[in-house]
């Protein structure tokens, strides 16, 4: 789940490329369209995701069309959620940072966690063309870190998916650096923004000796049934 589009390829599209290859089956739900970015536009953006989408093999995308900045984390935003939780029944979830530079980061965790929740209830009502669903919650949901440095509970290895996320984060070409682009420039249009990212991934993943990782922070602790998953 993420705030914007762009947002998981930017934080966690190496984690999906990774699950994806083993042979799970992954999707994104973006809440919004991004329009109250500075750059491109929302009909650009969809194309960008879907592309994304391609480059990433993901079995599905929808987005939401919540309002850009003005959404709430209350009852309507969180039914909206639990109706696609409930369709597609996810065993996972990973959500966007529990705090970060941009609020619409945290408020869509916060969002996202507690949509997680209520989706699990049976007495919560929800339809979906025009027959109801029945409940279901996500075993567990990770949050991905994204601008802000979050120290990490779990580090993912994506050394061997590292030029499929960069393919993933590039094809929002109308967000990043563009010498030619007559639009003003953005937080992440700047030239160093993607070298930031390549740093990020470089740090977690001396964490763990390897050469790219991705880093989340989870609601509960982990459980393992050997040791020897952890090494």
């Amino acid at each position: 789940m993420a705030a914007h589009p762009d947002d998981a390829e930017l934080s966690c599209s190496g984690t999906i490329a990774a699950q994806i290859a083993a042979g799970y089956k992954v999707g994104i739900l973006d809440f919004t369209q991004g329009e109250m970015g500075t750059r491109g536009t929302p009909a650009i953006r969809l194309q960008e995701a879907q592309k994304s989408a391609e480059i990433l093999g993901l079995n599905m995308r929808e987005n939401l069309g919540f309002r850009d900045v003005f959404f709430q984390d209350d009852e309507e935003h969180q039914k909206a959620i639990a109706r696609v939780i409930r369709k597609y029944k996810p065993e996972m979830v990973l959500a966007n940072a529990i705090s970060d530079r941009h609020p619409d980061h945290g408020k869509g965790g916060a969002l996202a966690s507690k949509a997680c929740f209520v989706s699990g209830l049976r007495m919560l009502e929800t339809e979906l063309e025009g027959k109801n669903q029945e409940p279901w919650r996500p075993k567990v949901i990770y949050h991905y870190i994204q601008n802000n440095h979050i120290n990490p509970d779990i580090v993912l290895d994506i050394t061997a998916f590292w030029e499929k996320k960069m393919a993933s984060i590039k094809a929002f070409k109308s967000q990043f650096h563009d010498p030619d682009s007559k639009e003003p420039e953005s937080f992440i249009s700047a030239p160093g923004f993607l070298d930031f990212i390549e740093a990020r991934a470089k740090e977690y993943g001396h964490k763990i000796g390897v050469k790219y990782g991705e880093g989340f922070t989870v609601e509960r602790v982990p459980g393992v049934k050997n040791l020897f998953d952890l090494v």
